[in-house]
C-alpha cells in the first residue's frame, strides 16, 4: 500500500473502448485514479457522473483521469453507454492493482462482512509519486475537491 510521496505502483490495465494504460507512460503529468466498488450503483454513479462532468477542468489543469473497479470491461461499457460517462474506466478483474494500492478491503454492510473495494482516490504527480489520497471517500464535493487538489501541484 503506497503513502504519500512514494512512487505509485505501476501498472497496465484494459480500457473500456478498446487499448490499454500503463501509469508509467504517463510520466510528465498529474495523474487521478479513483477506485470504486460496482459500477451501476448509487454512490459509484454519482461519482463517475462527476467526474465526466468535470473531465475538461481536470484536462485544462493538465491532469488525465481514471476511474479503476474490478467489473470486466462488458459491465463498464453498459455503465458508460448508460450514463453518459466520459471519465476513461479501467478493469482491475484480476485485483492486483486493487490489492497494490491498499483498496481491497474486508468491508460491513448491515453485520455482513466482505470483501470489497473502499472508495478511494489517489493524485500521483508528474514524477509518479502519491501526492495525495483521500480513503473512504464520500461522493458529495470529493470531486471538486481533488481538483482543487491537483491545481494546487
Amino acid at each position: 500500500m503506497p503513502d504519500l510521496n512514494e512512487p505509485a505502483p505501476d501498472f497496465t490495465l484494459p480500457r473500456a473502448g478498446g487499448g490499454e494504460v500503463t501509469l508509467s507512460d504517463l510520466r510528465g503529468k498529474p495523474v487521478v485514479l479513483f477506485f470504486y466498488p460496482r459500477d451501476d450503483t448509487p454512490g459509484c454513479t454519482k461519482e463517475s457522473i462527476g467526474f465526466s462532468e468535470h473531465l475538461q477542468s481536470f484536462a485544462d489543469a493538465g491532469a488525465e483521469i481514471f476511474g479503476i473497479s474490478k467489473d470486466p470491461l462488458s459491465k463498464h461499457e453498459k455503465f458508460i453507454a448508460r450514463h453518459g460517462l466520459t471519465v476513461p474506466l479501467l478493469s482491475d478483474a484480476e485485483g492486483h492493482v486493487c490489492e497494490d494500492y491498499g483498496v481491497w478491503k474486508e468491508k460491513v454492510n448491515y453485520g455482513r462482512r466482505y470483501m470489497g473495494i473502499e472508495r478511494s482516490t489517489f493524485l500521483i504527480d508528474a514524477e509518479g509519486r502519491i501526492a495525495r489520497i483521500w480513503r473512504k471517500v464520500r461522493v458529495a464535493g470529493h470531486v471538486e475537491d481533488v481538483l482543487e487538489a491537483v491545481r494546487a501541484l
